[in-house]
């Protein structure tokens, strides 16, 4: 069966800027594809292409085996979009908006009525139903914007930066609706600013730097590439006060805790296993983390 995305040599410039540089990408079907990078890595051009928004340069992307400059068309009906802003209106009605996108998307009445009614009980919606969305909080402004992509269900969904701004509990509620949406079989590609989302949700992922693809992979996969464990050093009240890393061996350690001791600083050793921060730092050589904890 074919990738639900298939990406080979893209390119793109704005300005005489390289963005994306020979990028090669692929996204298995039924699964959760997470893309990491800095600001300004590419990540809402590359969405931007694939959802025929932006033309690219050069290279060829499929998604749903559909080509996104020759038949953007039938790539349009294959997919769903959730930009890093909520696109609905204001002005109506959590069921007007659904039932609006309901008709422009080919639906007769009954049948927008319908999904209008099933869309607002999945997204736990249904009591603010009649109230102007002008009036909702973030969280439910982003679960309505979902559930308005997923008015007809389309076999691709990205999201880019779909829980930005969120509390935790929306955040929470937005993961178990993306991973419904996997098990349904839904192909999800989103970009995140959160690393604990990504290792949360994704099947895979890939990290984006400098407009090229540098590493792919499970989380699991990812986090062994930057080798053994991290010593860290924490004072009494759980403050960093400095970490090495270590290739895992006892002999590794034993120089950590040396060097450690050597700095004359008092605290609490701990051992833990590389984390996507690591992972994130190591691939994009930044001393900046650019992406955000939660």
């Amino acid at each position: 069966m074919a990738p639900a995305i298939d990406v080979r040599g893209l390119r793109k410039s704005f300005g005489g800027t390289a963005v994306l540089a020979e990028l090669d990408l692929s996204v298995e079907r039924g699964t959760v594809f997470a893309l990491l990078g800095p600001n300004g890595a590419g990540k809402t051009t590359l969405i931007n292409i694939l959802s025929t928004l932006v033309l690219p340069d050069g290279g060829t992307a499929m998604v749903d085996s559909h080509d996104v400059v020759r038949e953007p068309l039938a790539v349009r009906r294959s997919i769903g979009l959730t930009g890093q802003s909520a696109a609905v209106d204001g002005v109506l009605t959590g069921s007007e908006n659904l039932r609006m996108m309901g008709r422009l998307s080919g639906l007769g009445t009954r049948e927008a009525r319908a999904r209008e009614r099933y869309l607002l009980e999945r997204f736990g919606l249904a009591d603010v139903a009649r109230k102007r969305v002008a009036t909702y909080s973030g969280g439910m402004r982003r679960r309505l914007d979902l559930a308005l992509s997923l008015v007809v269900t389309p076999p691709v969904l990205f999201l880019d930066e779909p829980t930005t701004g969120l509390d935790t509990r929306s955040r929470l509620e937005l993961w178990e609706v993306i991973r419904s949406l996997r098990d349904e079989g839904t192909t999800v590609f989103l970009t995140t600013q959160y690393l604990e989302e990504a290792d949360q949700l994704a099947d895979q992922i890939a990290v984006l730097n400098r407009g090229a693809i540098v590493a792919q992979g499970t989380p699991d996969e990812l986090k062994r590439r930057t080798g053994g464990e991290v010593v860290e050093l924490r004072d009494e009240a759980d403050n960093l006060l400095k970490e090495i890393p270590t290739d895992g061996s006892l002999s590794g350690l034993r120089r950590a805790i040396d060097e450690l001791d050597s700095s004359f600083a008092d605290g609490v050793v701990t051992l833990r296993k590389p984390s996507l921060d690591d992972v994130f730092l190591a691939l994009t050589e930044s001393d900046e983390k650019e992406l955000v904890r939660s």
